[in-house]
């Protein structure tokens, strides 16, 4: 139940022409070609074109790129601009101009609502991990969760490519409607009823858009009056549907006597949508008036009933939205919150409700600038933005300056990629005029009803948290309306809260503490900065000192942080209390508005400050250059825990830098391409905890004035969450950096020297690997997983940093999957079928049902059993024959001759052993210019060189049209084995 199961409604065949399939871009081109063939009649600003808003929070997915399948993997941040980039140039060729909206409100009334949504995501996290821990391959498209950093990745994407980007304020809905009927847009692109119940111009379906490869962007419209027709009711009565379905005003709840006697099932899973809406809208048609005080009495049976208020309320609501409702009901309300009090209209300048002159435009122009952003800035971080993008392959020509229009000369490959992934994408946005301009005028005469509404509670709020000078409220209130600063920013400034969302991380098997926790101690440090803590304290210590009679009391700066625990399940928020930054931070108007150059070195330095990064190195850009800084910094941040929270061990920071570095990051195609051997849930988590850093440290960059240019912050140029997986599977199995950078030493050099700069100072201790490797994982070393010229380590088989296991088995060889035989001085004295994998071995990377393997069959003389033989060792180190290729079974040896035989295997062996501890001896302890070797770190940990890995040897073989299965990790077959197989 609720106003969504009118959504429903309109996406069912309840509605004969309820929805028509379209072609937007079509649409676009028609709307253009007409606009050209008129003669004589003066041409008006955006006629000739057609112009949607798009609701970016109802079709995340299709910014993002569609359900392509490794979004769990952290985030394919290059392939999301790629694809971004491939889209807004399909609208730019047709004339098509988007404006995305994003939800940067808080919305206190609608908390429920937000918290039922997390809950739900919390659902779907646990099935992607328990997924990823028992198949090891990526989740399905049903359980996608938006990446983490998502939203903050799309509005640096989009504004790097000139697109308007705008974030809602105070209530999304109604400003994302407003900015709709304020700027004669031509309709909306969304999937939400409440959308429906405004009646826009043209509403356009979000989830059924996607971009084909014939070039068209399809999706469906709604036709509302087929609703209304279909409903058999008259168009003001639309909104009094909608309010009686239930929302976060008037809620089901409220709602459930109402329903009881109309004999609608409200149970959810019996819920027949057709049925509710048409009974609710028999009601509605069948009411003698709209007068709110007859449908009260005939809803709740008494005008005295307290749900009264919220109906009135909830209707009202919905007016407002529609054409006539917004034009009369607009001037009204808003004006007079902004008269309550001088502080309070400080700390509302969000509801900025009258549409400001060009002047004053103007002026809002410049109060969105931070002093950091002047032009000279902006060019040089153009600049090495083009530097760290340079060996881009097979990316979409993306012209970065303003003005400018993107090529690209692989789109036929890219849609056919979105062909491949069903078709499952999505529009990305048009070249709007300068979207910083347009968009601070029209987005703020939006919410009324919810201004009005909650400016009580807002106002309590704001009693607990200091005031803030207009200066300040200004430009927060200006980049937030752009999306040109974290959302979190001006919430934590108008309400002293922020909601923290549900994060792809495993809260039953914590291998380190919930991420939002690991990254308090830096907005602690950014609301004191925010509130200028340290200027309040000096001042009241200066006052002390001086005697005054007038004490300057320094207020508690406590923010409300909504965080999921086991023991909180978002029932109440947790108060936070900030903490100072440990040396003389300057005021916040220093921080974002000082020009000089002591203020742009403490911009810096608050920065760092907060990232536990104030180093020399950190700054050194030939250790950390400019664009890897934020990374170098959620690195060292999550390093500096190592005292007492042990996170990362010594690989998988390796394998953050080295990927860092890889050629392949900024091969969009090749990242598409890439095929990951093995998801790991330890991965998965370590790729969101980074990007959840990524995030908290966007929110410090931007509370201490963006000390570092926007184009340095973009995801894409130092993460992607699949070439990610692909290094830490190479790094877990690579002796050094020399195997894990392919040999190359100037990548060596490179990732050595960012190490040092996150490492400086700090005591690290690593954390240590697991003793076995991840239960119910088929684990696999497929034959690309290492560059060529680089060989598997016996690590693998052992588990890195398990030193404390007996050394014996863990370094014995996986037996032949197709089976063999055992000859001793030529005689064969046993032999085995097929690996099929055995309980306590490592997982085995077969196909079929685990319960469905059979052990390894051995055989001897005297036939064939499962289980092992009598005489056979299964901790030993399998030992192969090296007598000629002719080799033939000899049968008939009886039990005593085995034994005897068997009683001769132990020189051999024993010889053998010898000869690999000599040649691991060779091979270790020669590191090439401080390279890391790991394995010198593990004790009790004897490496070994194995041979190459045979091409194809971890692939199904085929023989004889039949597969064979294959153990896990299948040691290499020397030649007179291979040569018999």
């Amino acid at each position: 139940m609720g106003i969504q199961d009118l959504q429903v409604f309109l996406d069912s065949n309840y509605i004969q022409s309820g929805s028509v399939p379209v072609d937007l871009l079509k649409i676009a081109r028609t709307i253009t070609q007409r606009q050209h063939n008129r003669v004589g009649k003066a041409q008006q600003l955006h006629s000739g074109k057609l112009r949607l808003v798009l609701d970016g929070e109802c079709c995340l997915d299709r910014l993002y790129g569609g359900y392509f399948s490794d979004w769990a993997c952290g985030g394919q941040w290059n392939r999301m601009l790629q694809f971004l980039a491939v889209l807004i140039q399909a609208t730019e060729m047709s004339g098509l101009e988007l404006a995305v909206f994003f939800n940067g409100c808080f919305e206190s009334s609608r908390r429920a609502d937000w918290i039922l949504n997390q809950l739900q995501m919390r659902i779907k996290v646990n099935n992607v991990l328990k997924h990823i821990s028992t198949k090891g391959t990526p989740p399905p498209k049903i359980w996608w969760t938006p990446p983490v950093c998502l939203r903050t990745s799309l509005r640096m994407a989009l504004r790097h490519l000139n697109v308007t980007v705008l974030c809602s304020m105070d209530d999304h809905h109604q400003e994302v409607i407003a900015y709709c009927r304020e700027n004669n847009f031509n309709g909306l692109i969304a999937d939400d009823a409440e959308y429906a119940a405004f009646d826009p111009p043209r509403y356009f379906s979000s989830e059924q858009l996607k971009l084909t490869y014939k070039g068209s962007l399809d999706t469906k419209e709604y036709i509302l009056p087929e609703l209304l027709k279909a409903l058999n009711i008259p168009s003001d009565r639309l909104c009094l549907l909608a309010a009686l379905l239930g929302n976060y005003i008037l809620t089901e709840h409220d709602l459930a006597d109402f329903y009881k006697k109309l004999n609608v099932n409200t149970n959810l899973n019996k819920v027949n949508v057709e049925h509710t809406i048409k009974t609710i809208a028999n009601f509605v048609r069948d009411l003698p008036s709209v007068e709110l005080d007859v449908v009260s009495q005939k809803v709740f049976g008494s005008l005295s009933d307290p749900r009264c208020p919220k109906l009135r309320q909830s209707v009202q609501y919905y007016i407002n939205g529609t054409k006539d409702g917004f034009l009369h009901y607009k001037p009204v309300k808003p004006n007079r919150v902004h008269k309550l009090d001088s502080k309070q209209s400080v700390q509302q300048q969000s509801n900025l409700s009258d549409t400001p002159s060009t002047s004053e435009i103007d002026s809002n122009l410049e109060t969105s600038r931070f002093a950091s952003e002047t032009v000279e800035s902006e060019r040089e971080s153009l600049n090495a933005y083009k530097q760290a993008t340079a060996n881009a392959k097979s990316a979409p020509q993306i012209v970065i300056d303003p003005p400018g229009i993107q090529g690209h000369g692989d789109v036929d490959n890219i849609r056919t990629e979105e062909e491949q992934n069903n078709g499952h994408t999505i529009n990305g946005t048009h070249n709007l005029l300068i979207s910083s301009s347009s968009s601070s005028s029209s987005s703020s005469a939006t919410s009324p009803s919810h201004a009005t509404a909650d400016s009580s509670k807002q106002t309590e709020k704001m009693m607990t948290i200091p005031s803030t000078v207009p200066e300040v409220m200004r430009t927060a209130s200006e980049r937030h309306q752009k999306g040109l600063m974290s959302p979190h920013i001006y919430q934590i400034l108008i309400a002293g809260e922020i909601k923290l969302p549900v994060l792809l991380e495993d809260e039953n098997h914590r291998e380190f503490p919930s991420i939002h926790l690991i990254y308090r101690p830096v907005r602690q440090m950014v609301y004191a900065i925010l509130f200028n803590l340290h200027h309040r304290m000096y001042l009241a210590a200066k006052s002390k000192e001086k005697g005054d009679s007038e004490k300057i009391e320094v207020p508690d700066v406590v923010i409300k942080e909504w965080v999921w625990s086991k023991s909180n399940p978002y029932i109440t928020p947790e108060p936070v209390k900030a903490e100072q930054i440990g040396w003389g931070v300057p005021t916040i108007q220093r921080l974002w508005f000082g020009t000089g150059i002591d203020d742009k070195r403490r911009r810096l330095r608050g920065f760092l400050t907060c990232m536990k990064s104030d180093t020399p190195l950190m700054l050194n850009t030939s250790y950390v250059p400019q664009h890897l800084l934020v990374m170098a910094c959620v690195l060292r941040y999550i390093m500096s825990f190592s005292d007492k929270i042990k996170v990362l061990r010594r690989w998988e920071l390796d394998a953050f830098i080295a990927q860092a570095f890889s050629p392949e990051l900024m091969n969009a195609q090749h990242l598409q391409d890439l095929q990951l051997p093995l998801v790991t849930s330890r991965g998965v988590q370590l790729a969101t905890l980074f990007m959840a850093g990524v995030e908290t440290a966007l929110l410090a960059n931007d509370a201490c004035g963006a000390p570092i240019p926007w184009l340095m912050c973009c995801p894409w140029l130092y993460f992607d969450g699949k070439l990610f997986h692909h290094t830490l599977a190479r790094a877990r199995i690579a002796k050094n950096l020399l195997e894990l950078c392919g040999g190359h030493i100037d990548r060596i050099v490179k990732v050595e020297r960012m190490k040092k700069a996150i490492l400086e100072g700090t005591n690290v201790i690593f954390a240590r690997a697991p003793p076995v490797g991840p239960v119910g994982i088929r684990m696999s070393v497929p034959q690309n997983i290492l560059t060529a010229g680089c060989t598997i380590n016996d690590s693998l088989m052992r588990g890195r940093g398990s030193g404390t296991m007996p050394q014996r088995g863990l370094m014995r060889r996986p037996i032949p999957s197709r089976g063999g035989q055992l000859e001793i001085a030529g005689v064969v004295v046993g032999q085995w079928g097929p690996n099929y994998g055995q309980p306590g071995r490592l997982p085995q990377p077969l196909q079929g049902h685990p319960r469905g393997r059979l052990p390894p069959q051995v055989t001897s003389i005297g036939g064939l059993k499962y289980g092992l033989s009598r005489g056979f060792t299964p901790m030993g180190r399998p030992t192969f024959q090296t007598r000629g290729n002719n080799r033939t079974q000899i049968a008939g040896r009886g039990k005593k001759t085995q034994m005897k035989a068997t009683g001769k295997k132990k020189a051999p062996v024993k010889k053998n052993k010898e000869c690999e501890n000599k040649k691991d001896n060779r091979g270790r302890g020669n590191n090439v210019d401080g390279i890391t070797d790991y394995n010198d770190s593990i004790p009790n940990m004897n490496a070994t060189k194995d041979a190459l890995p045979v091409p194809g040897q971890f692939e199904d073989a085929v023989e004889n049209g039949k597969g064979i299965e294959k153990g896990q990790g299948d040691a290499s077959l020397v030649a007179p084995v291979a040569a018999e197989n």
